[in-house]
């Protein structure tokens, strides 16, 4: 890396002594290049072994790579911490304007440990790290409200991130995510819970720094060339166009499309909510993260009328995707698009996952309908397919918990559903709620294997569909072989840290190229290597948790509902995932 390049800085931050210090860490930039490698390193520094996920020894890792701040969608900052949802390794992605913010103040990495013993906000400008008083703060559930707040006390708009959790934070449901700007989020595996045992209500990250570039000339191709590729070439069109919604309709079509808790691959009024119809209805604009010239983050414009004033309207501004389709759609059989925009409001009102949100909402309504649980566990709720509002009060009830039963959801799937049964149809992979995809073998191998449990992992939903377009015979060697080459180059691309909707972009000649430009020296198999490293850091810390293949079940109801490949056999997944982590060196 180049001679007083900031990212090598890491800032470590002890809450439970209100003190922070810096460190030069060169060393684990130079092995592990930025983002996912070094968060993964310092997680295995950091974490001791067995650690309460919501005690003060879990910590919260933050990391940015090389290229951020340089080169076009490089926009990602990547977490780790021990995740409260599946007890093992913990690692989310976010948007917005966090990591640019990051690199902008002068780290490559921030480290928060310990425990505040009131409500706090970390307000960090440039070299000077402020712990503000937040318990004004504290008890609001909305998370817009926060932002709004801290908009107006802290300074450098336009430079700043502002990371913020919600009530489901506060109430440390095991699946809180943690809000950054608006409509971006560190979503999955409950970051935002461990934000809110450490009492941690906010962070702001501002700075004004400039960076160097080895070879200013080949810098400015480069990035004219990414550039162009972004807004001049088909590899972004869908993400701008339709965004990742696009995904409904295919997928519905060829029998891919979880529906009501999986009893079904097609959802029939999948037309309705699909990403054309919420375009053509709905879409109100499109913004970007930072240093992104995409513009993939989509966002519907829903006329709410006022109780009281007749022909008065607000009008909500409220981010959709393809994940937040199924997840809060399909999933719950809504048809109607008001209704869907209407619940992803609420989870983002209240900082939640909504991957893991509708997943439990659909165990839930199953469970109703078998008799497992009745109306006094709902209280006197009657969760029915379809029926948004009931799945409004229902969303309120998981952050409230005013019962046992919904203090259990409150912790996942995979606990209530040990606990009032109904395991068989409870959709999850070591704790970790499902993603929305029943493409073929590969995605549900990919769960199970997955360093982070995440439908991004490995991206075997995308094999499935590459098989079944060209014929491919899956087999477990194939699947495990093809899985395990893509993640080990994710993990490079994760350390930069790119977005992966530009993974076509960012080939291993144009990445060579990018880090020369930052005062890296690799051959291609040098990362290939580099990427094995990481992934293989990432299993000690899963194994040293507890993690075992073996003791990971699939649920039932992935068997039972036929893929576009046919029904799955049990045996050949667990066949495939033995593979994979046999050829990773996985005992």
């Amino acid at each position: 890396m180049l001679k007083g390049d900031p990212l090598a800085r890491v800032l470590y931050i002890d809450l439970s002594r209100r003190k922070y210090w810096i460190e030069d860490r060169s060393d684990l930039f130079e092995d592990y290049i930025g983002g996912t490698g070094v968060a993964t390193k310092l997680l295995l520094e950091e974490c001791p072994s067995k650690a309460d996920p919501l005690g003060p020894e879990n910590p919260i890792i933050f990391t940015v790579g090389p290229i951020t701040a340089i080169f076009p969608t490089a926009s990602k900052t990547v977490a780790t911490f021990k995740s409260p949802l599946t007890y093992e390794f913990g690692e989310s992605h976010a948007g917005g304007r966090s990591a640019v913010a990051i690199r902008m103040a002068g780290y490559g990495a921030i480290v928060i440990r310990g425990a505040s013993d009131i409500p706090v906000y970390l307000a960090i400008h440039g070299e000077r790290v402020y712990f503000k008083d937040a318990r004004g703060l504290w008890g609001i559930e909305d998370t817009v409200t926060v932002g709004r707040i801290l908009r107006e006390i802290e300074p450098n708009a336009g430079y700043r991130t502002i990371m913020r959790i919600g009530g489901a934070g506060e109430k440390l449901v095991r699946y809180a995510c943690v809000t950054t700007e608006t409509y971006r989020h560190f979503g999955r595996l409950g970051l935002g819970a461990v934000f809110g045992s450490k009492k941690l209500k906010a962070i702001i990250v501002s700075g004004k720094r400039s960076i160097k570039v080895r070879d200013p000339r080949l810098y400015k191709e480069l990035y004219n060339e990414i550039f162009k590729k972004c807004v001049e070439t088909p590899l972004m069109r869908k993400y701008h166009d339709i965004g990742t919604s696009v995904n409904v309709i295919p997928l519905n079509k060829i029998g891919a499309l979880p529906t009501r808790n999986l009893k079904s691959a097609c959802f029939e009024y999948a037309k309705e909510i699909s990403g054309e119809a919420l375009a053509e209805r709905f879409l109100g604009r499109r913004i970007a993260c930072a240093h992104c010239p995409v513009g993939c983050i989509h966002l519907a414009a829903l006329r709410i009328p006022y109780e009281d004033e007749p022909y008065f309207y607000k009008t909500e501004m409220i981010s959709y995707d393809y994940e937040l389709i199924y997840a809060l759609g399909t999933m719950l059989g809504i048809s109607s698009p008001e209704g869907l925009l209407k619940l992803l409001e609420r989870v983002e009102y209240y900082g939640v996952d909504a991957i893991s949100t509708g997943v439990v909402l659909a165990w839930i309504t199953e469970a109703y309908e078998r008799g497992l649980i009745n109306s006094r566990d709902t209280m006197n709720l009657t969760p029915r397919w379809g029926d948004y509002k009931t799945y409004i009060e229902l969303i309120d009830m998981i952050i409230k918990q005013p019962n046992e039963f919904f203090k259990s959801v409150a912790r996942g799937v995979k606990y209530a559903s040990e606990k009032y049964g109904g395991k068989e149809y409870a959709l999850e992979y070591g704790g970790n709620e499902m993603a929305g995809y029943h493409t073929g073998p590969a995605f549900h191998v990919g769960l199970l294997v997955g360093s982070r449990h995440s439908h991004l992992d490995s991206a075997g939903y995308s094999y499935d569909q590459k098989a079944l377009k060209e014929g491919i015979r899956l087999t477990p060697e194939g699947i495990a072989k093809q899985l395990l080459k893509e993640e080990q180059w994710r993990q490079i691309l994760t350390s930069l840290v790119i977005c992966l909707f530009a993974r076509g972009i960012y080939t291993p000649q144009v990445v060579l190229k990018a880090l020369y430009v930052m005062g890296y020296e690799f051959t291609e198999d040098e990362l290939h290597e580099i990427g094995k490293k990481i992934l293989i850091l990432k299993y000690k810390f899963k194994v040293r948790e507890g993690f075992n293949v073996k003791d990971i079940k699939f649920p039932q109801r992935i068997l039972e509902t036929p893929t576009p490949h046919g029904r799955l056999s049990e045996d050949f997944l667990k066949k495939a995932a033995e593979l994979y982590l046999e050829m990773l060196g996985i005992a």
